[in-house]
Order: C-alpha cells, then structure tokens, then sequence
C-alpha cells in the first residue's frame, strides 16, 4: 500500500468514526486514536459489505456505502465505549 492509500485511509477512518461517534448518543470516553481505528475498520467492512450487496459503485455519491460504513462506526463506537467504561470502572 502506498503512503497516499494509508493517509486517505486515516483520513477516511477519521470521517467515518466521527460521523459513528456523532450518532451514538451520549458521551462516549474512548480515545481520538481508537475512533480513527474504528472507522477505518467500518469503512473497509462496509466497502465490502456494499460491494456484495451490489451498491458499492453507483453514479455520483455512494449514499447505501457511506451509511453502512457509519452504522458499522456508530456500532464499534458504542462497543469501545462500553468497554472503556468497564475496565474504568471495575
């Protein structure tokens, strides 16, 4: 992978976690670096989630991809956070 690919990467990873973040109500204390991860991970699941699904490629914006990628975020956003809150916690 290219240095250009892996820096779209985080810069994707970084949008499509913030978007996950955004819709899980709440405050959710996990760190910057882990919702980056998160969504980097949800928009490569997603891509292919989408890709099977037949929608991946659509004229103008891929609407269906990008809200499969932040549901994907919105749900491992919401796992992390309970997590973190349990190790903190206990």
């Amino acid at each position: 992978m290219a240095v250009s690919g892996i820096i779209s990467a985080i810069i994707i990873g970084l949008i499509i976690g913030a978007l996950g973040r955004l819709v899980v109500p709440g405050r959710q204390a996990i760190p910057i670096w882990l919702t980056v991860i998160i969504g980097i991970i949800a928009a490569l699941i997603g891509t292919a989630i989408a890709r099977g699904l037949g929608v991946a490629n659509t004229p103008g914006v891929d609407w269906l991809e990008l809200i499969i990628q932040v549901v994907l975020a919105a749900a491992g956003v919401a796992l992390a956070a309970g997590v973190y809150h349990r190790r903190s916690v206990g």
